[in-house]
């Protein structure tokens, strides 16, 4: 019995690996330039617009304060920490220290990461001590549709010609 292995270099449809060739500094600048430009703090802000907008449809929906006031809460779990972790990866003195320093940059984005999970998880936490007559449902949808914003950017994103 012989085995029909493809040979060593090919893909099982027959194509060969691609040549890998480095950009020189004029195409990098080129393709840097190409790219969609990606603010932070842009998201920070449609988050906190989205926030809102979700807190006053609830209220003008429900006509329960508790229920905007849980809504607002959920978003606000979400744009606080990640307004937090904007101003680490971007502006605090750790990330002037790290940048230029791939490893340096990439463990800052972690720690800041793992600071904004905390404060989120600290945030849900407290909610029934600080928002009265919570209502989870309200505070989870809340938190969702914020969430939301992420993926919406980058549908966005990717919808644009470059």
């Amino acid at each position: 019995m012989t085995s029909k292995a493809p040979a060593p270099g090919n893909w099982e449809d027959g194509d060969k690996d691609p040549e890998f060739k480095p950009l020189n500094h004029d195409e990098a600048s080129r393709w840097r330039a190409s790219q969609p430009k990606l603010s932070a703090w842009r998201v920070v802000g449609v988050q906190t617009v989205v926030g809102l907008v979700a807190g006053v449809l609830a209220w003008l929906f429900t006509r329960s304060e508790s229920v905007a006031y849980s809504v607002l809460y959920g978003a606000a779990s979400v744009v606080i920490p990640t307004a937090l972790m904007a101003w680490g990866v971007t502006s605090s003195a750790l990330s002037r220290q790290a940048s230029g320093h791939v490893i340096s940059a990439f463990m800052s984005f972690v720690l800041w990461e793992g600071v904004k999970l905390l404060l989120s998880v600290a945030m849900l936490w407290s909610a029934p001590r600080i928002v009265p007559d919570l209502n989870w449902l309200a505070l989870v949808a809340g938190l969702v549709v914020v969430l939301k914003v992420y993926w919406f950017g980058f549908w966005i994103q990717t919808r644009r010609p470059n």
